[in-house]
Order: structure tokens, then sequence, then C-alpha cells
């Protein structure tokens, strides 16, 4: 009986909302609006939103109903479940322009770069393929001090404490493994050294 009671309800419903998408029928829209907004109002306060804003949705959603109402479909859904989706849906829209309000637009990271010249670009991308390559190609002691000179950032006298090496020996090993990639990278035609 009480489920009887439901479809009846929802098919008038539906033939409300019917009505509002073939005519614009202003009596069937207040029907709605008396049954339906207090209950969206309702529940997006029970979802947290404060009351004023659950109010601006809960109009935000009745004014969707009038415009929208050809594209609600009974075979769908029934008039309350498409409702509350789009209460739900404005809902999550309004926190996302909240928090995306909070954010500083002269953040750099939201500023747009500067125009990168591609042919400077793809030619940088070619010259680090080639400066690993020729990487590889150092003797280990020699690479090893590289790697802590130039991937580590530490000092001569730094690399001279942590391998237990004379500072001279890490000095003149980092001006070799230098002179070698040098003439690794000259003689690599694909490498333009300036």
């Amino acid at each position: 009986m009480v489920r009887e009671v439901a479809v009846a309800q929802n098919d008038a419903f539906a033939r409300l909302v019917e009505e509002v998408a073939r005519s614009q029928d202003r009596a069937a829209f207040i029907q709605l609006y008396d049954h339906y907004a207090p209950r969206l109002n309702a529940y997006l306060i029970r979802l947290g939103t404060p009351a004023g804003v659950a109010e601006e949705l809960t109009q935000e959603v009745m004014v969707t109903l009038w415009r929208k109402a050809a594209l609600f479909d009974r075979s769908k859904s029934s008039v309350g479940t498409w409702l509350f989706r789009i209460a739900r849906n404005r809902r999550i829209d309004s926190l996302r322009r909240d928090r995306l309000g909070d954010l500083d637009p002269n953040e750099p990271s939201f500023q747009p770069q500067d125009n990168i010249d591609a042919d400077e670009y793809l030619d940088a991308q070619v010259r680090e393929a080639r400066v690993r390559l020729a990487l590889r190609e150092l003797p280990e002691e020699q690479l090893r001090l590289v790697e802590l000179a130039f991937f580590k950032s530490l000092s001569h006298s730094q690399i001279a404490d942590e391998t237990g090496l004379p500072l001279g020996t890490v000095k003149s090993r980092i001006r070799l493994a230098f002179t070698r990639l040098r003439r690794i990278l000259e003689a690599d035609s694909q490498v333009d050294v300036d």
C-alpha cells in the first residue's frame, strides 16, 4: 500500500515536470517547488552546507528544473532522485569554487611561462642526453668526483673529506674529467659546444 502511494506520487511529480517542460506550466512548477525546495534545502544543510549557501543552491536547482525540465527522463529516475543529484552536484561545484577562491592568482605557478623556443628546447634535450653518454665514458674515480661536485653540490674540500683523497688529487681528477668530457663532446657532431 505504501509503495503504491509512493509510485503514484512519483508519477504525479513526473507529470508536473513534463508539464513544465512542455508548456512552462507555472502552477505545475509551484507545486514542485513547494514540495521539493524545503527538502533540498534540508538535505544540503545536512551535508554541512551553510544555511545561506544551501538556500542559494536550492534556488539554483529549482531554476535548473524550470529551464531543463525537458532533460528529465522518468524511465531513468524519479523526480526526487533527479533533483537531489543536481543539488549534490551543485554543492560539489560550490565547494570547488570556494577552494579555488582561496588560491592566490599571483602565485608564480599560475603565471604563464615565457614562450620557450622549440629549437632551443630540443637542442638542450639533445645536449643533456649526449652529456649523460659522455659521463659514462669517464673512469669510475673521475665520475664519482664529478657526481659529488655537481649532483650533490659538494665543494672540493668536502669531497676530499668524504672520499679521504688529498685535496690536490680531487682537484686534478675533476679537471681531468672536464678535459675528457670536453674532448668527447667536441667530437660529437650532435652537440654544439660553445
